[in-house]
C-alpha cells in the first residue's frame, strides 16, 4: 500500500489526530472533577479542520485508492461548514458536560463526535458504494451512543433504541437497493455505474435499486414519509445531541444524496426526479402540518427540521453547480439558525428542571430579554423573513430549482412558497409565547454560561450576517 495517498486525505487525517489526542488525554487524567482544559483543548483541535478548509489547495479535486476516495472543491466546503457546526456544538456542551452525572463520559462525548463527523467526511467523499457504506455506518453507530448518553434521563434510552432500530432498518434497505445496482452494472465505482446504467437494457431493476437507496438514504435526512423515528429521537436526546443530529448529520446525508444522484444516477434523471417531486412536497407540508400542533418545542423543533430537510431537496432538483451551491449555502445557514435555537433550548432547560414545553416560554422576554431576542432572530431566519440570512437561503434554492425550467418544478417550488407562510405561523408562536403570553409564574432571570454565550454570538453572527456579505455565498458557488 502507498502511504502517501493519505496525504489527499488531510481533513480526515486531522479528524484521527483529534481522535488520538482526544483519547489520549481523557486516558491520561485521572480526576473528572479538575479537568477544565478538557473542553477548551478539543474545541482548539476541532479549529484546525475549520482552518484548513480554507487553504487555496482545496480548489483541486485528488482522488485515493484507486477512486474509492475522491473529493473536489465542493465536498470540501460542505466539509469545512460541518466542522464549524461541529465546533459550534462543542462549545455548547461544556456546561451539559460539567454536571456532575455527565462530567465522567465528557471524553467519550467528543470521541463520538468527532467519529460522527469523520464517518460524514468519508461518506461524502466516496467514490465507491462500500466506502459510502462504511462512512455511513461510522457515523450512524456512533450518533446511536450520542442518542443515549443520558440513558437515565428522560427518555434517552428509548429515543436511541428507536434511532437504532430505523438505522438499521434503513441500512438494510439502502443495501439491499445497492445489490439491484451491482446486480445490473457489475461494478460499485460511481463513474462506472453511471456509464453503465447508461448502456443498460434492465432499467426495471436499476429503477428498483435507486428507489431502495434512496429509501434507506431518506431515513438519514427525515424525508416523509422516513420521518417517524424523528420526533421521538429529538425529545429524548439530550438538547445538545438533539442540535448535532438534526442540523451536522443532515446537511452531510442532503450533500451525499445529491452527489449520488446527479452523478451515479444521472441516467435515470426523470425517475429520481419524480421521487423527488412526491417526497419534497410531502416532507414540507406534512412537517408543517404537525409542527403547528406541537406543545414540546423539541419535538416542535424535529418537524421543523423535516420541513427544513424538504426545502434542502429543493436545490438536488436544478441537478446544476448552483444546486450546488444553494444546498450548501442553505446547510450554512441552518446551521447557524438552528444551533441558536438549540443552545437557548438548551439554556432554558437547564433552568427549568428539564421541560421543553413551549408554554414554558410563555414571558420569557419580560424576565430574560436576551435570550427571548435572540431565539427570535434565529426563529425569522429558520422562517425565511427578510433581512435574515434564512430569507437569502431560500431564495437561492427557490431561483435553483426554477432555473431547472420543468413544469412539474415550478408547480413544486410554488407549493413549498406557500409553504413558507404556514412555517411563519408556527414559528411566531414561539415568539407570542416569549412576548405577548403571559405566565402566573415566569422563569426566573437567569445568566447563562459563557461558552453558552459565546456560540449563541456565533450563531447570531450568522444569521445576520451570511445573508448580506455577499462573499459568503460567492465562496460557496466559486467551489461548486
Amino acid at each position: 500500500m502507498n502511504y502517501s495517498q493519505f496525504f489527499n486525505m488531510i481533513p480526515e487525517v486531522i479528524l484521527m489526530a483529534i481522535l488520538v489526542i482526544v483519547f489520549v488525554a481523557d486516558f491520561a487524567s485521572s480526576k473528572t472533577s479538575e479537568r477544565k482544559w478538557f473542553n477548551p483543548l478539543v474545541c482548539l483541535l476541532m479549529l484546525v479542520p475549520v482552518l484548513y478548509g480554507f487553504c487555496p489547495e482545496n480548489a483541486d479535486t485528488v482522488t485515493a485508492f484507486g477512486g474509492m476516495y475522491v473529493t473536489t472543491s465542493a465536498v470540501n466546503v460542505m466539509k469545512t461548514i460541518l466542522a464549524a457546526g461541529t465546533l459550534i456544538v462543542l462549545i455548547q456542551s461544556k456546561k451539559w458536560m460539567s454536571r456532575i452525572d455527565t462530567r465522567f463520559k465528557e471524553g467519550e462525548f467528543y470521541m463520538l463526535v468527532v467519529s460522527t463527523l469523520l464517518g460524514m467526511n468519508m461518506m461524502m467523499s466516496s467514490g465507491h458504494f462500500l466506502l459510502f457504506f462504511l462512512g455511513l455506518e461510522m457515523a450512524s453507530v456512533p450518533m446511536a451512543c450520542l442518542v443515549a448518553l443520558d440513558k437515565y434521563r428522560h427518555h434517552s434510552a428509548e429515543a436511541a433504541a428507536k434511532f437504532v432500530l430505523t438505522a438499521t432498518f434503513s441500512s438494510g434497505v439502502m443495501l439491499y437497493g445497492i445489490s439491484f445496482v451491482y446486480g445490473v452494472t457489475g461494478t460499485l465505482y460511481f463513474d462506472d455505474v453511471a456509464e453503465a446504467l447508461s448502456m443498460s437494457n434492465n432499467m426495471l431493476m436499476a429503477i428498483l435499486g435507486m428507489v431502495f437507496f434512496f429509501s434507506g438514504l431518506g431515513f438519514k435526512i427525515s424525508l416523509v414519509p422516513f420521518h417517524f423515528w424523528t420526533a421521538d429521537t429529538y425529545q429524548g436526546a439530550p438538547t445538545t445531541v438533539t442540535g448535532y443530529l438534526s442540523v451536522i448529520s443532515k446537511g452531510a446525508a442532503a450533500f451525499t444524496l445529491m452527489t449520488i444522484l446527479t452523478k451515479v444516477f444521472a441516467p435515470m434523471t426523470e425517475q429520481w426526479m419524480a421521487v423527488l417531486y412526491v417526497v419534497i412536497v410531502l416532507s414540507i407540508t406534512v412537517a408543517n402540518l404537525f409542527a403547528v400542533r406541537q406543545k414540546e418545542l423539541k419535538r416542535f423543533m424535529a418537524f421543523s427540521s423535516i420541513s427544513q430537510a424538504g426545502y434542502v431537496m429543493l436545490a438536488v432538483l436544478a441537478n446544476s453547480s448552483m444546486g450546488v451551491a444553494a444546498l450548501s449555502f442553505y446547510v450554512l445557514v441552518y446551521v447557524a439558525a438552528n444551533l441558536a435555537v438549540f443552545s437557548v433550548i438548551g439554556v432554558v432547560e437547564e433552568n427549568n428542571n428539564g421541560k421543553t414545553d413551549i408554554d414554558d416560554y410563555n414571558g420569557l422576554y419580560s424576565t430574560n430579554p436576551k435570550l427571548a431576542l435572540l431565539m427570535t432572530l434565529a426563529l425569522f431566519s429558520l422562517a425565511g423573513i427578510p433581512p435574515f440570512a434564512g430569507m437569502f437561503s431560500k431564495f437561492f434554492v427557490f431561483m435553483a430549482a426554477f432555473e431547472e425550467g420543468s413544469t412539474l418544478t415550478h408547480i413544486v417550488v410554488f407549493v413549498a412558497l406557500i409553504n413558507t407562510v404556514i412555517s411563519l405561523y408556527y414559528y411566531l408562536l414561539i415568539v407570542k409565547a416569549m412576548y405577548i403570553k403571559g405566565a402566573e409564574h415566569p422563569l426566573p432571570t437567569f445568566k447563562s454560561d459563557c461558552n453558552t454565550r459565546l456560540a449563541l454570538a456565533i450563531c447570531t453572527a450568522g444569521v445576520l450576517l451570511f445573508g448580506v456579505c455577499s462573499c459568503v455565498y460567492e465562496w460557496i458557488f466559486a467551489a461548486a
